[in-house]
């Protein structure tokens, strides 16, 4: 591989994942995307309260992703050969806590609705 391209990393994540579970993948989280967006539009502001729901649920998102990951990828971490596995490893991570918020806070504007001034 002389150059990463994006197509490059698609064909990686599909061969990691498997296409369809990796497409799944993609339109969930756009999905998601597309209701937060909706919600902060909505909104038009950030409710702290829900916001500090969403932070705390954090850590429950980022051990689920590496605990996915690993049962996907079918590894484990006695896999865990070198210093860019524990990169990669911590990547996913802060990407489940990041998605887990986010997917949080939406599903509690879009339950609970807008609220008056909490912030």
């Amino acid at each position: 591989m002389k150059e990463l391209t994006f197509e490059t990393l698609i064909a990686v994540w599909e061969e990691m994942f498997g296409r369809g579970l990796f497409w799944a993948m993609v339109v969930v989280a756009g999905l998601i995307t597309v209701a937060y967006i909706y919600v902060l539009i909505r909104d038009r502001s950030m409710s702290m309260r829900k916001f500090l729901l969403a932070q705390l649920s954090m850590p429950v998102g980022a051990v689920a992703a590496v605990l996915f990951v690993q049962k996907v990828t079918s590894s484990g971490f006695r896999d865990i050969g070198g210093p860019i596995d524990v990169i990669v490893l911590m990547g996913v991570a802060v990407a489940g806590a990041i998605g887990i918020a986010i997917l949080v806070y939406t599903m509690q504007a879009l339950i609970k609705g807008p609220e008056a001034s909490d912030g």
